[in-house]
């Protein structure tokens, strides 16, 4: 808003208007210039911009989806969804690695790299002193070839760890936690040898160069000690550790598994919650990553957790009524399909989780239509009928139909809608098959062929 404090005639002046079609010489009453008049310039400005950057995600994705991440690093609600939107575009975004990533996320041919400046407690200084390292010598060929040739004042433990744990030193060993066990070892042998050196002292094969022992050659970081042998880091440890690093999973995800058969049982995605309506069950496979307690004062229990999915994340609540019946599922780190509804008060999206199941245990009914019966209008009606006395009361039934429409060439899964969820598995497979529909249980976990 603006106060108009003097005012003078120009003549007739071209101007760009918002293109009112009667006099208005843009004032309230109070003297101040009414805030929504824009000239048409600044739409146009807008348009442009518009313009340029579809054009260079049409012709230039790779290049365009890079510097989207490079400028939104630091927004962890908007990479993960940026991430998606590669996967979408069949543009991979590969783990950092120390070997080829820069400071920024870099375009390849088909893909993009994950940039080292992304890394938590990886600062800038420790970069800069890799790239030099690498630039000088190239690349790394074990942690101990690392740790040799870069300065350990500036690029620290704890630097090291990070981007072992999130993945950015697989090209040196696939095995993490065989390398953070041997960090420790092998960074204090290159302070001593770096000692040594300041002093003019080296080992007998930085003086011969290399040992030749018939054919092999030992250098000096060949005989770098190393901790007994372990077991590497099982698969959820790696994907919590990346997720702690990256603010989000890079080489996988927990719910990836069922992202096929999870996108049939539950179409709607946190990216789009905002614009689903009100007051209607949606159901979401999400994954719990935080976890908040709380007792009301009534003494019930509830609790106010972080949600994710493959395309974005929310903040969900379970009141104490629901919290009763499901408080055993709702844990960090579970994979759960929830049902519930979006409430909007305070100027903020909330998902109100009124039942949820872990995805294990989530489980549906797998009936086959052919094609022609697709449109027999009283095959319909018994399917209907068939379904509807199988149907229990309100949240009761949770297990979805799923109808497969067989043709001769090709099938397609479709979810049929939550007013034909049905109460038990077994008995609503047995129903189908006795009305002459093919019908067979089935659960989340389960790959399903088209």
């Amino acid at each position: 808003m603006v106060k108009i404090v003097r005012r003078r005639s120009l003549g007739i002046q071209t101007v760009y208007d918002i293109g009112v079609t009667q006099d208005h010489n843009f004032l309230i009453q109070s003297g101040v210039v009414a805030s929504n008049c824009f000239n048409k310039s600044h739409s146009t400005a807008y348009g442009y911009v518009t313009f340029q950057t579809a054009y260079l995600k049409a012709n230039y994705p790779v290049e365009y989806m890079a510097a989207l991440l490079t400028a939104n690093s630091g927004d962890q609600d908007k990479i993960p969804r940026y991430i998606t939107t590669c996967l979408n575009m069949s543009i991979n975004v590969e783990p950092p690695d120390i070997n080829r990533s820069g400071v920024d996320f870099t375009p390849l041919e088909h893909s993009i790299l994950f940039g080292l400046s992304a890394v938590r407690n990886v600062g800038q200084a420790a970069i800069d002193n890799i790239l030099s390292a690498r630039d000088e010598k190239g690349p790394f060929q074990s942690l101990a070839d690392l740790c040799d040739r870069i300065d350990p004042r500036v690029v620290n433990k704890r630097a090291l760890e990070a981007l072992i744990q999130c993945g950015g030193m697989d090209c040196l060993d696939l095995n993490r936690n065989q390398l953070v066990q041997d960090l420790e070892i092998i960074l204090d042998w290159a302070q001593s040898r770096a000692r040594d050196k300041a002093i003019g002292q080296g080992s007998i094969f930085d003086m011969m160069g290399s040992s030749n022992n018939g054919s092999v050659q030992v250098s000096a970081v060949d005989s770098a000690p190393k901790a007994a042998p372990v077991a590497d880091f099982p698969e959820g440890e790696k994907l919590r550790l990346e997720k702690e690093l990256l603010g989000f999973y890079i080489s996988n995800h927990p719910l990836r598994e069922v992202e096929k058969t999870g996108r049939l049982m539950a179409p709607i995605s946190l990216s789009h919650l905002e614009s689903q309506p009100d007051n209607i069950t949606l159901s979401a496979i999400v994954l719990l990553t935080e976890v908040k307690p709380i007792v009301t004062k009534k003494g019930d229990r509830m609790a106010i957790v972080q949600i994710e999915d493959l395309t974005g994340k929310a903040e969900a609540v379970v009141f104490p009524k629901s919290f009763e019946r499901i408080g055993e599922h709702i844990i960090a780190d579970r994979r759960l399909m929830v049902w519930g509804k979006v409430d909007r008060r305070d100027d903020r999206n909330q998902f109100i989780i009124d039942d949820a199941e872990p995805i294990e245990d989530v489980k549906f009914v797998m009936v086959e239509i052919p094609a022609q019966d697709a449109g027999n209008i009283q095959r319909q009606q018994q399917l209907k009928e068939v379904l509807r006395s199988q149907a229990g009361e309100g949240l009761g039934a949770k297990v979805s139909v799923v109808a497969k429409i067989k043709g001769d060439r090709q099938s397609q899964l479709v979810r049929l809608g939550a007013q034909f969820r049905v109460l038990d598995q077994n008995t609503t497979v047995a129903a189908l098959n006795n009305a002459g529909f093919a019908a067979m249980a089935s659960h989340l976990m389960q790959e399903i062929s088209v």
